[in-house]
């Protein structure tokens, strides 16, 4: 991996310095490029809340060889992690490759390291559509999250997404007022129930199942359940959509206390490691998203680059299970944090 982030270092350093620990201080502001909003606050605090949670060691067990494999929505993968959504990767990190060869890198390596890939958005829906194109029968294992365009363009981005084969499908509503999308003079508007679950019905009609993405309280987590979400993930979109936001995993018990229930419930932010996958589902998530090392990876190495960088998470996750006595993903409780 120490070679993966060399190759990226020289490849994308005008968005993105690769730091030796990805905590958002170096970048902050960097919009375009990889950092967070304003002062970078939001995505240093995902980092900084996550290292805070500590784990209680037990070895005295059983558990000497951990399954971390999981069943979602009929589908099986090799652990509770996804590919997160990434969207102009050329705007952002001005290198040598373009948004659809990212594309091509994502799906290659979450496929074989046996994890959902996903494909972020932009107000170019010719790109979307080139994005399923690309994928072509691969978009069984491809979730597509479109912005909460105004008018009929999330449901136009969903007949498209329908039509080329993708199971599952979902949407940042935290991209109502990105700062990225401002100065495009992009149409996106924050949704309320209502219409939000117009769009989820019509996903539903489609025979998709629905992630709403970028909820941070249980107000709002009971919103997404009541509108139909199949499933909400705790993001502030890695710190980039709202300064001084807290971070995701001191929002995420509430949020799981509040629709774990109803919904899968998910979260991102900060997560670099098996061990912080192992904190956010101790604390209620089902499944993470990872974006950040996983772009990284692919500027660095490519497919190959993200299948290594997640079967390195893959391995450190089956350790610190084994670490804290957890035989699989079920065995997972708070009782392993103090």
């Amino acid at each position: 991996m120490r070679e993966i982030w060399k190759s990226a270092r020289e490849r994308i350093k005008g968005g993105c310095k690769v730091c030796p620990e990805c905590n958002g201080v170096a970048c902050a502001g960097w919009i375009p490029g990889m950092g967070g909003a304003g002062t970078g606050s939001s995505f240093k605090n995902n980092f900084k809340a996550l290292a805070q949670r500590h784990l209680v060691m037990r070895v005295l067990h059983d558990a000497n060889n951990p399954d971390c494999g999981l069943e979602l929505w009929g589908r099986k993968f090799s652990m509770p992690v996804l590919a997160a959504p990434v969207g102009s990767i050329v705007w952002h990190l001005k290198g040598e490759f373009s948004d659809n060869a990212y594309m091509e890198q994502v799906l290659e390596g979450s496929a074989a390291a046996g994890v959902l890939a996903t494909v972020g958005d932009t107000p170019d829906i010719d790109l979307f559509k080139s994005y399923l194109d690309q994928a072509g029968p691969r978009c069984s294992n491809l979730a597509p999250f479109m912005k909460p365009w105004a008018g009929d363009g999330a449901v136009r981005r969903l007949e498209l997404a329908a039509r080329a084969g993708c199971g599952i499908c979902g949407m940042d509503v935290d991209s109502c007022s990105l700062p990225a999308l401002r100065g495009t003079g992009a149409a996106v508007e924050s949704l309320n129930g209502r219409k939000l679950a117009a769009v989820i019905d019509r996903a539903h009609q489609l025979g998709m199942k629905f992630i709403v993405k970028g909820v941070m309280s249980a107000d709002e987590a009971v919103i997404a359940a009541e509108a139909g979400a199949d499933g909400v993930v705790v993001s502030n979109h890695g710190g980039r959509a709202l300064d001084h936001s807290r971070a995701t995993i001191d929002a995420l018990p509430e949020v799981a206390a509040a629709v774990g229930a109803r919904c899968v419930v998910l979260m991102d932010g900060g997560l670099r490691t098996g061990t912080d996958v192992l904190k956010a589902l101790a604390l209620g998530a089902k499944a993470t998203l990872i974006c950040r090392p996983v772009m990284i990876a692919g500027c660095g190495a490519g497919a190959e680059g993200i299948a290594k960088f997640f079967n390195t998470v893959r391995e450190d996750l089956l350790q610190v299970m084994q670490m804290t006595g957890c035989a699989n993903l079920a065995a997972v409780s708070g009782r392993i944090l103090g």
